[in-house]
């Protein structure tokens, strides 16, 4: 198995730049179905996430180029052709391919889509918005099978401001027939950006960034190229990243203000943030105050930040409390940092972190994609040398990790190992 292996104690300088959005490319690659004629996509990031969907396009029969970032997908002999199994249960985003497919052909057959387990995550609220445009789902052996004969506009209420369902509704409306309104839709970068593609392929959106979105259905959606919008959960782990081991690092390729409540609780702590229009100095951090986070849907601090940020809190005075609203049982990370000394419990949808505390080296396993970033950023706090396991976690996110860090001054390596008895992370007190 491929794990990573990191030398801690190490202080980390120089840049860093940030890739595009992994967020935003999984959806925007299954809005390309949509065009009669080629998409182009720059920047995107080449993380196993993007393969993956390009392997999917690939068996419905898109001509799929991908090099240097930049992807061009022809849609000209692509069909309705079921995905019951395979790619599609390797990460979760593939529930785009349902509002893309059947916008485009008014049938698809998705298996339940995979990815990270983070708990309970319906898509009962996707459900709802593809049953209002028209068409009938169901649950049939364990795939999600769509059919319409016709889509039309719908007025859809959200239950939840759920990111995935307001960009698959966005994906069924854009051709339906007449105006569909989404309210309390969700207002994260990711959806701006993917409906600046859809725009720019004819769509007709409006009110995009607020709660209330409306769409007129057009007869069609031609190609266009589109480049990719940084990703602000990469930059705000490098942020985390820096404020916790490095001794003046410069991040570039950022959108400051998609960061603006991670810079507010950095600066809490008493880290010191540069901005500049497109990237963030972060010099050597003094000593840290505790503090209290609470994830919320954007503009609030995001989910995918509590973890890394849960390891910068073990580095601070005191007592500091992370409670996650948007997934309860994200917290199966504070078990591994507690194998490398930190102080933390968990009580519920809150975990409780105590610092300052010196780390130390362990055997510890990704139990999801930021749980990994977490685990590499504790690895390069810790003493001696930290084996990460599960490692394909972390690739499902952050491209290049190794060589990017290593340019700051990480020692960090991926080697192949052979587990041996009693060096199962669970074998560990």
């Amino acid at each position: 198995m491929d794990v990573y292996k990191i030398r801690g104690g190490k202080r980390l300088s120089g840049t860093i730049k940030v890739n595009g959005a992994k967020n935003s490319a999984v959806a925007l690659i299954p809005a390309s179905i949509l065009a009669n004629s080629p998409v182009q996509i720059d920047g995107l990031p080449e993380i196993s996430d993007v393969w993956t969907l390009k392997s999917i396009l690939e068996e419905i029969g898109g001509s799929v180029s991908f090099e240097n970032g930049t992807m061009e997908i022809n849609t000209d002999e692509m069909t309705d052709m079921p995905l019951p199994n395979g790619n599609v249960k390797k990460l979760r985003a593939s529930y785009y391919m349902m509002g893309a497919m059947l916008g485009r052909f008014k049938h698809a057959v998705i298996g339940m889509p995979g990815g990270c387990f983070l708990g309970p995550r319906p898509i009962d609220q996707h459900i709802k918005g593809f049953e209002a445009l028209g068409a009938t789902v169901t649950n049939e052996h364990g795939a999600i099978y769509l059919r319409a004969e016709e889509l039309h506009g719908a007025k859809i209420y959200l239950d939840v401001a759920s990111v995935g369902a307001t960009i698959n509704i966005m994906l069924a409306a854009v051709l339906a027939k007449g105006q569909t309104i989404i309210e309390n839709a969700a207002k994260e970068p990711e959806i701006i950006d993917v409906a600046t593609l859809l725009t720019n392929m004819g769509a007709k959106i409006k009110g995009v960034g607020t709660s209330v979105i409306r769409i007129d259905g057009v007869e069609e959606l031609h190609g266009t190229r589109h480049s990719i919008i940084p990703d602000r959960i990469e930059a705000g782990t490098f942020m985390i990243m820096a404020a916790a081991a490095g001794d003046g690092i410069r991040i570039d390729n950022v959108i400051p203000f998609h960061l603006e409540a991670l810079i507010a609780k950095l600066r809490e702590m008493g880290v010191e943030i540069e901005e500049g229009e497109e990237s963030i100095f972060i010099p050597k951090a003094g000593p840290l105050k505790a503090v209290d986070i609470k994830t919320l849907v954007y503009p609030g601090l995001a989910t995918d930040l509590q973890q890394p940020f849960s390891v910068l809190m073990t580095q601070a005075e005191g007592a500091s409390i992370v409670t996650d609203t948007i997934y309860s049982a994200r917290f199966k990370h504070i078990d591994e940092l507690r194998r490398m000394n930190a102080e933390g419990r968990v009580e519920g949808s809150m975990a409780v972190i105590f610092g300052p505390t010196p780390l130390s080296a362990a055997v510890v396993k990704a139990s999801d994609l930021r749980a990994g970033a977490a685990l590499v950023i504790a690895g390069l706090l810790a003493e001696g040398e930290t084996e990460v396991r599960d490692i394909h976690h972390v690739e499902r996110g952050y491209a290049d990790l190794i060589s990017r860090l290593s340019a700051l001054g990480a020692d960090i390596r991926k080697e192949t190992v052979t587990p041996v008895s009693g060096s199962n992370p669970e074998s560990r007190g």
